[in-house]
Order: structure tokens, then C-alpha cells, then sequence
């Protein structure tokens, strides 16, 4: 099964600086800009935003 244009996969980076990284897929289409997701960083030991890297 081919993987589709529309939806990419995106990963994100702790804003936290601790180099946790979550990886996601998001559509391009409705959501053109950079995700931001509000995501628990265990090294951190909070909740802290993650914003997509490219």
C-alpha cells in the first residue's frame, strides 16, 4: 500500500530542549502550517509543546 502525499509523516521536538521526539501524521490539506501539540515529555517530567520539525 503506498503511502499518500496528503498525509506525511511529521515528528515532533520537545520545545523543552530535551530532545524528546514524537512521530505523527497530520493532513496537509486542512492544516498547511506547522503542528503544535500540547504532549507529555518523560524527561522533562511535564506536559510541555511539541512543534513539528522538518
Amino acid at each position: 500500500m503506498a503511502r499518500s502525499k496528503a498525509r506525511p509523516v511529521v515528528t515532533l521536538r520537545s520545545t523543552a530542549g530535551t530532545g524528546v521526539t514524537y512521530v505523527t501524521r497530520k493532513n496537509r490539506q486542512s492544516q498547511p502550517d506547522r503542528m503544535v501539540l500540547r504532549k507529555y515529555d518523560p524527561v522533562a517530567g511535564l506536559h510541555v509543546e511539541f512543534r513539528e520539525t522538518r
